[in-house]
């Protein structure tokens, strides 16, 4: 199956996203955006699904690493009566990284530059969590 997305907007309408032929696709479509330095689809259990990024960025490592944060988030969900996290933002000095849950078995990661449009990834990734979850 191929799709017919478009590279610049990884899931600009619901119609594309169910278009996207695999989560390798979704990958790369987030990786090529302008800012992205890194996308990372890995279970919950922080083995790596897919990923891919610049040179000297490790999606096995980033993969590992994410799990841990996720547990103490949604335990503070469950606390805050808020459930468990769908995304988190964490800014850095060097720029920005988001952390989506897709489903119950499956974490996205992305990281990005300080010039990056992040508002429309976060909008792109709210409006169609449901169809890329559908893809893991």
């Amino acid at each position: 199956m191929t799709s017919d997305f478009t590279i610049s907007s990884f899931a600009t309408t619901c119609r594309e996203a169910i278009e996207l032929a695999s989560i390798r696709d979704l990958v790369a479509a987030i990786r090529q955006r302008e800012g992205v330095e890194a996308a990372v689809v890995l279970g919950r259990d922080g083995l790596l699904i897919d990923g891919q990024a610049v040179p000297g960025i490790d999606p096995e490592r980033i993969a590992a690493l994410i799990p841990p944060i996720i547990g103490p988030a949604d335990e503070l969900g469950a606390t805050v009566r808020r459930a468990d996290l769908l995304t988190a933002v964490m800014e850095y000095r060097g720029g920005v990284a988001i952390i989506s849950s897709m489903s119950s078995e499956a974490i996205l990661f992305v990281l990005c530059t300080p010039q990056a449009n992040i508002g429309q990834l976060l909008l792109e990734l709210r409006r169609n969590r449901d169809h890329i979850a559908a893809l893991v």
